[in-house]
């Protein structure tokens, strides 16, 4: 593990080598000469100007402002820093816009602004509407955040997106809602304790009760204990609306029978003495960072069967605000959303929780080697580098925002523009989509020669998923099969995939005897027909193409090109 020390020179020299800063500005045009010059700055540039000034909207089509997001802050509650001001939140920003860009391909610009007022910070966010097509905003202390969004919101006709609140809501309430699942319990049921009445906390609760919590079944407690009816230290007219009708005023009187804890706050405030009071198959979601409110395993010593997640990346279910930013501003800046509404937030949450329970891509999984990867109390939600995330989130997104009358620019073919998004990240299905599609058109029977691998299998998952083909895969059961649970994949020989088993065949006499009769006369006795069979599965396939017993033979993740090419054109 690297030191405090080391890691601590480490982000500094990244930050500083090979040229200070994350971010850098590219031109997108060429401009090599006096021609390119002409078009790019006067005379040509006001063409592109006057037919902005006629119609707004082709900002759109001759400037960046539809793939533009603002990540504007004033640096008064900067991750675990607290109020270290604008400038000392720069690098923060960048970083901000970095993952913008990495994830969804979406330019940004950082903003920090020394203003701590928040009807005056929200004026001036007002006034760079004409620059981009959305705002993040990012770090700005509560309740102060509410002011400066509520006033954004209602002034600008482009999305304004407080990520401290609504993003750690969206992604609260996917790995809430499979987290039900996995304990068989439902929204309208549970009772649920939070600690913590800040942004993040309130907008997650909000957000629970838009998917069915009830608010009597709500206990809001922060660092003086219970909110409730009556209090008057450090309370806001957001806190208040959690203000609960009790004589109760603690943690721990109000824990008891609790289905779910939601902690946004500090380490150790939730004790394993409390979480024994706990209902059964408690979940617990212990969110403080870098120190949760419980440690896992000091959790699941008193509940084993306890469902966790946490805010960190060396525990099972991080959750982590890059599985939704990106993508809910990439639907909407693709459909010219006005705003980000409700609607748009929930149909983020269903396709982040959806895509967990799905099957793995290969990218996720060679991203994140030597995880288990399967649905599960321990896989709750998706790992950041899922490259589904953007076709499915962003694909779900837009469509909430046409379906609810704020696209300006509708997308008129859904599948085709979450088929460019997956092109634009995917490796293995795309290289796999001609296959798929000439499977649609006249159906093919494929035979996968390296039936164990990994790669393989999902390439036959993708198949089956995509077309009404079964994929025949040539290997050993024991061994696909243990790898098909290993990498949490629904298909299942006998039923969506056909197999040959090299080491017992019903079909293996016939496939040498095959094979011998085409190289007889290249010198291949019986007995080398028989081995080859046994242990060559390229060539299994290519005896199967010869006997129409399959369409093609796809072939080759493993070993030299010539090698496979000799045995197919044997």
């Amino acid at each position: 593990m690297t030191d405090a020390p080391n890691l601590r020179q480490a982000a500094l020299d990244y930050h500083a080598l090979p040229k200070p800063g994350k971010l850098e500005v590219r031109a997108t045009k060429p401009l090599a000469n006096g021609r390119d010059l002409a078009r790019a700055y006067s005379p040509g540039v006001a063409e592109a100007c006057l037919e902005i000034k006629a119609d707004p909207s082709t900002a759109a089509l001759y400037t960046t402002r539809a793939n533009l997001v603002g990540v504007v802050t004033n640096g008064t509650a900067v991750l675990g820093l607290g109020n270290i001001g604008a400038l000392a939140s720069k690098p923060v920003m960048e970083g901000k816009a970095v993952l913008f860009k990495k994830f969804a391909n979406i330019d940004c610009f950082d903003i920090e602004l020394a203003e701590p007022d928040p009807e005056k910070l929200a004026d001036l966010v007002c006034a760079l509407e004409p620059t981009f097509g959305a705002i993040n905003l990012e770090d700005i202390k509560a309740p102060d955040c509410f002011t400066v969004e509520r006033i954004c919101r209602e002034r600008m006709n482009i999305p304004v997106f407080h990520d401290d609140q609504h993003g750690t809501a969206i992604v609260v309430g996917a790995a809430v809602k499979n987290a039900l699942f996995v304990a068989n319990k439902k929204f309208e049921d549970i009772k649920i304790v939070s600690t913590g009445g800040g942004a993040a906390g309130i907008a997650c609760l909000n957000m629970l009760l838009k998917l069915g919590v009830k608010r009597e079944n709500v206990w809001l407690c922060d660092i003086h204990g219970l909110v409730y009816e009556g209090r008057e230290v450090d309370m806001n007219p957001i806190k208040s609306e959690y203000a609960q009708k009790s004589d109760l005023r603690d943690l721990d009187d109000v824990i008891d029978d609790a289905d779910l804890f939601l902690g946004l706050s500090g380490p150790g405030v939730l004790s394993p003495k409390m979480v024994q009071k706990m209902a059964t198959r408690p979940i617990i979601f212990a969110l403080a960072n870098p120190t949760p409110e419980i440690m896992p395993d000091l959790a699941r010593a008193v509940a084993p069967d306890a469902i966790i997640a946490t805010g960190r990346s060396d525990f099972p279910n991080q959750v982590n605000n890059v599985l939704c930013f990106p993508f809910i501003f990439r639907g909407a800046l693709d459909v010219g959303a006005t705003t980000i509404n409700d609607e748009m937030k929930i149909a983020c949450i269903d396709g982040i929780a959806a895509l967990a329970r799905a099957t793995t891509s290969a990218e996720a999984a060679a991203a994140y080697q030597g995880e288990q990867l399967t649905f599960g109390a321990d896989y709750l939600i998706p790992k950041p580098f899922d490259p589904r995330l953007i076709g499915v989130v962003s694909t779900a997104v837009a469509r909430a925002a046409m379906e609810t009358g704020v696209a300006t620019r509708p997308i008129e073919d859904l599948a085709a523009y979450r088929h460019k998004l997956d092109s634009s990240v995917f490796k293995s299905s795309m290289l796999m989509r001609p296959v798929f599609e000439a499977a649609r058109a006249a159906p093919r029977r494929i035979v996968f020669a390296e039936g164990e691998d990994e790669r393989v299998l999902r390439a036959a998952q993708a198949m089956v998923e995509e077309t009404s083909e079964r994929p025949i895969l040539i290997g050993r059961p024991e061994v696909i099969e243990r790898r098909i649970e290993k990498a949490g994949l629904t298909i299942r020989l006998g039923e969506t995939v056909d197999l040959v088993n090299p080491e017992n065949d019903p079909r293996y006499r016939d496939y040498w005897e095959t094979y011998h009769q085409l190289m007889a006369r290249r010198g291949v006795s019986p007995d080398i027909a028989r081995a080859i069979m046994r242990t060559n599965t390229t060539a299994i396939g290519a005896v199967m193409v010869h006997r129409e017993e399959a369409d093609s033979l796809i072939c080759g993740t493993f070993g030299e090109f010539r090698w496979h090419m000799n045995y197919v054109e044997q």
